[in-house]
């Protein structure tokens, strides 16, 4: 009686999950595993250089969406966006304080005590904004300023912004028209 051995089939490397690696983020956990996966299990090469692109792409994905949002014209008018409805918004937040207190705050810190979804932070510098780059507010006895300082960070310069708010002879809000002195 003659037995054969047949040696047992290997597995067969999963290599649709590397579909998962185009998924960023995600794709780097998937792509890390299909690494592992490919080095120590199936000892396969094509399975360990998809988890890589896996891990790459995320990598690639992640810095292409940091440097457009910090040096392509279309993000950075969208947060110019974001920092002019926000500023609009501000002054009301602003003269609700006043009629909460009777005055005005000393400072945004004050209004953002005050009412925590008050938008204080400036918004306009987009990713180089400083840690608590609150918008450019100054107490001016019974009126204020309020602008941003614009993409560049820099107060009274070409690229600041201000409220968009009409102000009537009759009106009975303390902001004062900001006329900057532009460089």
């Amino acid at each position: 009686m003659e037995t054969s051995t047949i040696p047992p089939k290997k597995p067969k490397p999963p290599y649709l999950i590397g579909l998962l690696c185009l998924i960023p983020l995600v794709g780097a956990f998937v792509g890390l595993a299909l690494l592992l996966y490919g080095l120590i299990k199936y000892k396969d090469k094509w399975l360990s250089i998809i988890g890589a692109a896996g891990i790459i792409w995320t990598i690639v994905f992640y810095s292409l969406i940091f440097y457009a949002s910090t040096h392509l014209s279309p993000f950075k008018k969208g947060f110019e966006n974001i920092a002019q409805m926000q500023l609009n918004s501000l002054v009301k937040n602003i003269e609700f304080y006043k009629l909460q207190h009777g005055q005005y705050p000393d400072n945004l810190k004050q209004v953002s005590d005050d009412d925590k979804l008050a938008p204080v932070i400036d918004v306009a510098q987009g990713l180089n904004a400083k840690e608590g780059g609150y918008y450019n507010y100054e107490k001016r006895g019974s009126k204020y300023s309020l602008f941003s300082s614009g993409q560049d960070g820099i107060p009274d310069t070409k690229d600041d912004l201000f409220p968009q708010i009409i102000i009537t002879d009759s009106s009975k809000i303390g902001l004062v028209k900001h006329f900057a002195n532009l460089h």
